[in-house]
């Protein structure tokens, strides 16, 4: 195996690196192409290559200063592991350095997919729509097909709100036309009606 080449074994995928323990500093990346090719689930393969955020980093540093707080880790293997933590660019990376620490699953925790925005303003402009009148009927549909459709793409939650504002706004809009219909039927028959 030259050292270009990572290859994990089955079984092993969490463990870290042996270079860990001895507070020598792994590259994460290199270990990370590899885990692609393990017998892991589509689910953790596309959680551990979705991109951390800086809330994400911060959690597990402050894992690292607990464990390093109680004795779990040497010096050399906090700074190792910080600065790899400070560097790290997905989940799997993230993943990496704690693996190896009690409640290192609940630090590293999946991502907190946030509701969409525009998902809230089309339940909020649909919900309006009983106390304003029909004006705020066109932003809730407009809202909730935009929202729908970062929703797919994103994986944000709120699809549901989305949902409501869209069910809310065209059924206004057809019981509007309903009435209309009904107001011009009544008005044919009234001048039908006189002209007898």
């Amino acid at each position: 195996m030259n050292d270009d080449d990572a290859t994990l074994i089955p079984g092993h995928e969490n463990q870290p690196p042996a270079d860990y323990g001895r507070g020598l500093r792994t590259p994460v990346p290199r270990v990370i192409q590899s885990a692609g090719r393990t017998a892991a689930s589509a689910t953790g393969r596309e959680r551990g290559r979705m991109r951390a955020s800086d809330a994400d980093r911060d959690r597990v540093v402050e894992l690292l200063n607990v464990a390093y707080s109680e004795g779990r880790l040497s010096k050399e293997e906090y700074d190792g592991r910080l600065e790899n933590a400070l560097s790290a660019r997905t989940y799997a990376d993230l993943d990496q350095i704690v693996t190896d620490l009690p409640a290192a699953h609940a630090a590293v925790v999946a991502p907190v997919a946030r509701t969409n925005g525009l998902a809230i303003a089309s339940l909020a402009c649909a919900l309006a729509q009983f106390v304003f009148g029909p004006l705020a009927t066109i932003p809730a549909i407009v809202f909730g097909h935009v929202a729908l459709h970062q929703i797919k793409r994103s994986g944000e939650q709120g699809a549901g709100l989305a949902v409501a504002g869209l069910i809310l706004g065209w059924a206004t809009v057809i019981l509007v036309i309903f009435l209309l219909l009904m107001v011009g039927v009544a008005m044919s028959g009234g001048v039908q009606g006189t002209m007898h």
